[in-house]
């Protein structure tokens, strides 16, 4: 919102500068973002008169302007506007001036005819945005008068970007109260007293959506002049604020607004069939807008309406049946109430924007639609004469705001604000903001003004308490507070050691987005289906992820195809599923790896990663566990993985996780060049830690025997190792698989797995034929069971 500082220094002129005002402004929340200088480039420019306006000999566009500035000589100046006539008064910089813009103003010949200066319009002397010819002054304007004090434009506009929440400084009376309350200067309010009404005609006025207008007033005014011209003071104060100056009763309906903040608007009262409805569109039904636009209707847009067609979108614009022309000699005013809640988004659905959305959307006083009405009137009069009829007022009481008193506590603004404020620092600022405070042994019950729709809570009070008492007062101190050691249990795995392991073994840590892209998630996971998002930030980020694999793959794509030709990827965050009309939200770690096992060195070429490399990554993370035995590779499949290279990972009965190379066709439909590894584990099964437990070591010597087991190839490695701990016994220690053979010798469809029995007692050296007992008994086991033999 745009200000002019002369305009407010009317309501309110406290001893400060502009940029004294604009900073108290700007720390009680009402941020400035410009100060504009208003005539700065103008001294050169004066008020002057065309005696004689002839055709350029060898010009057709061009005119020789004899024009009289009140100087010792009259002054030959070209010009090509097409207003330029003879009386004209217009503006003339003169030789010498320098414009807005740095444009210079010399003695030129145009077309072999000399000038000796320039007419200017409105926009080469950055007055407005007009170039409609150039500038037209009043007809009593004094020769030869600088036409900065002719037009008042020493003036500054100071420019406030406004929250949403602060609706009432919209308009320059709630500027002037900010600016009082906080230099705790008067503010001179403009008082316009009642209108008496000299006709008795009235317009019929209908609430039929009281929840979204419970408030309407209208006011007929017969026999207005439409001739009459805006007066220059009211022309200023509206382009000063950026608003377009057009005809009377718009430009009064405008200047309102920019006062109260208050909008407001003017039927033509020739247009309006028997009287006002204020109700809900129809379905289907079409309104052509002020702009000419046509917009078909929704039925929860709030409309102004006849009893035969739509009028106006409620609060946002008028249509084609609604505006004033030139034709009009009766007009109705009205200034209506309407529920922010239901304007709320209504003008951005059709495209628009105006002052007057901008206003209700954020909550205009609801109890000041008389005084704008009053102040409108008395406007409407003065410069437009007419005849107005009394104030008809339609008011559904119940469905009225109402502001219940807020209790504000002595205890809690010393609690909140960290200091101690005097009764009599409360009552004041508080008081200067409008509000009345009765007390009570607490503190204060605050009756909350009707302008005021940002404050509802205790809170909302201690935010105005120290807006007004001010940020850099409140002192600076260093927060104190009790240190106590949180409680840390030594059997769960901390995700920061799940971290640092993987970055031990070469990963980096990934953050993706929680929401990703529909088809690439049902394509990686198509078993689950994705949760839609209501209002998705974009089309590709519309599903909640059900996996961390699809934003892991892209990740790895992208540094691909960044030339790093070894990616090792892991990320710890949430999946989400539907399970039972419940949303469940998954503790996840997932990972993904690519390119070469190895960094580039001096000392061989790295080979590609293969499974078992991952494998291992997550075996290393397992051993942190409690249950580091229970855990199970078992040979399945996954939609999105490689058939021949997957497992599914097992605590126990449980699945809890996958583990494999990402599949041929998954690849080769996103286009990818490498392959992938992929796992991703449900982290809470792996954050029970495993404790350390002392055990002494034993004094004897280990024994150990080596087998070579020809086995089917469906029989696992993880299959043998089970069975031969639970046979070994208590003298078994370890286990170790050292070769794996398929060839000559060797069936096809078998293979040979040579392993090594590690055995050892505790207080003694085993014998050999307690050693072979053990071997024995498991040999046989595992012929039974797995079908194992000894290889030759």
């Amino acid at each position: 919102m745009k200000i002019s500082e002369k305009w407010l220094r009317e309501w309110v002129n406290p001893n400060a500068s502009t940029q004294q005002i604009a900073d108290q402004l700007t720390m009680a929340g009402l941020e400035v973002d410009a100060i504009e200088q208003l005539g700065g480039g103008l001294d050169g420019v004066v008020v002057g008169q065309i005696i004689k306006a002839e055709q350029h000999p060898d010009a057709d566009k061009l005119k020789v302007c004899e024009v009289d500035v009140a100087g010792e000589e009259k002054l030959q100046i070209i010009c090509g506007a097409k207003n330029a006539r003879d009386g004209l008064k217009v503006a003339v910089a003169t030789i010498g001036s320098v414009l807005p813009g740095d444009f210079k103003i010399k003695k030129a010949k145009l077309r072999g005819v000399e000038s000796y200066g320039m007419l200017c319009s409105e926009k080469e002397l950055k007055i407005s945005e007009g170039h409609e010819g150039i500038m037209e002054l009043a007809e009593d304007a004094p020769l030869g008068m600088s036409l900065i004090d002719y037009l008042d434009l020493k003036d500054t506009v100071i420019e406030v970007d406004l929250t949403p929440n602060r609706g009432d400084c919209l308009g320059m009376r709630g500027i002037a109260r900010e600016v009082g309350v906080h230099f705790q200067v008067d503010v001179t309010e403009v008082t316009s007293k009642p209108v008496a009404p000299s006709v008795d005609d009235k317009l019929s006025i209908e609430l039929k959506a009281p929840e979204a207008c419970p408030r309407y007033l209208g006011r007929v005014i017969r026999n207005i002049n439409l001739d009459a011209e805006t007066p220059n003071w009211m022309k200023q104060r509206l382009e000063r604020a950026g608003v377009r100056a057009i005809e009377p009763s718009v430009d009064i309906t405008n200047y309102v607004l920019l006062e109260l903040g208050h909008p407001m608007h003017a039927f033509d009262l020739a247009e309006i069939d028997k009287g006002i409805v204020v109700r809900h569109a129809e379905p289907g039904e079409k309104l052509v807008l002020l702009d000419g636009k046509e917009v078909e209707l929704t039925a929860d847009t709030l409309l102004i309406a006849d009893h035969s067609k739509p009028l106006a979108i409620a609060g946002v614009m008028g249509g084609e049946h609604s505006g004033i022309n030139e034709n009009t000699k009766d007009v109705l005013l009205e200034a209506a109430f309407f529920q922010p809640i239901a304007l709320a988004g209504k003008a951005r659905q059709y495209g628009l924007h105006t002052d007057a959305s901008h206003r209700f959307e954020r909550g205009v006083d609801y109890q000041l639609q008389t005084a704008a009405m009053e102040r409108a009137t008395e406007l409407m009069i003065q410069i437009c004469g007419g005849q107005p009829g009394p104030i008809v007022d339609q008011t559904i009481d119940s469905a009225m705001p109402m502001k219940e008193p807020v209790a504000l506590r002595r205890s809690r603004i010393s609690r909140i604000l960290g200091i101690e404020l005097q009764d009599e620092q409360v009552e004041d600022i508080l008081t200067r903001l409008g509000m009345s405070l009765t007390t009570n042994p607490d503190g204060w019950m605050v009756n909350i003004p009707s302008y005021r729709f940002d404050i509802s809570i205790e809170e909302d009070l201690i935010e105005e308490l120290v807006r007004v008492y001010g940020y850099n007062n409140v002192p600076s101190r260093t927060p104190r507070s009790e240190m106590t050691m949180v409680a840390k249990p030594e059997n769960r795995v901390r995700k920061q050691h799940i971290r640092q392991l993987l970055a031990d073994r070469g990963y980096q840590e990934a953050i993706t987005y929680s929401f990703g892209e529909p088809e690439l998630m049902k394509a990686i996971n198509p078993d689950v289906p994705s949760i839609d998002l209501l209002n998705p930030i974009s089309s590709d980020l519309s599903v909640m992820r059900t996996s961390l694999w699809p934003a892991l793959i892209k990740a790895a794509e992208y540094n691909f195809n960044r030339q790093h030709d070894r990616v090792r990827l892991f990320e710890l965050g949430l999946r989400f599923e539907n399970q039972s009309d419940e949303l469940k939200q998954i503790p996840t770690i997932a990972g993904i790896v690519g390119g070469s096992v190895n960094e580039e060195s001096w000392h061989g070429k790295s080979r590609p990663v293969d499974f078992y490399d991952l494998k291992g990554d997550l075996e290393s993370i397992v051993k942190l566990t409690v249950n580091s035995d229970s855990y199970l590779f078992k040979l399945e499949t996954h939609p999105s993985l490689h058939p021949g290279q997957s497992a599914r990972i097992y605590l126990e009965d449980s699945a809890i996780g996958w583990v494999g190379k990402l599949h041929p066709s998954k690849k080769k439909s996103l286009g990818l060049e490498h392959d992938l590894y992929m796992f991703e584990l449900d982290l809470a099964m792996i954050m029970e830690r495993k404790l350390p437990k002392f055990a002494e070591l034993s004094r004897y010597p280990s024994i150990r025997r080596d087998l070579a087991l020809v086995v089917d190839e469906s029989v696992s490695a993880s299959q043998l190792i089970d069975l031969i701990r639970q046979t070994g016994g208590d003298l078994l220690k370890h286990i170790k698989i050292f070769d794996v053979y398929r060839g000559d010798g060797v069936e096809p469809g078998r293979k040979s797995v040579a392993l090594a029995m590690i055995l050892q007692h505790a207080t003694r050296t085993l014998k050999d034929a307690e050693v072979n007992a053990v071997v024995d008994k498991t040999i046989k086991q595992l012929e039974a069971q797995l079908g194992a033999v000894l290889r030759d």
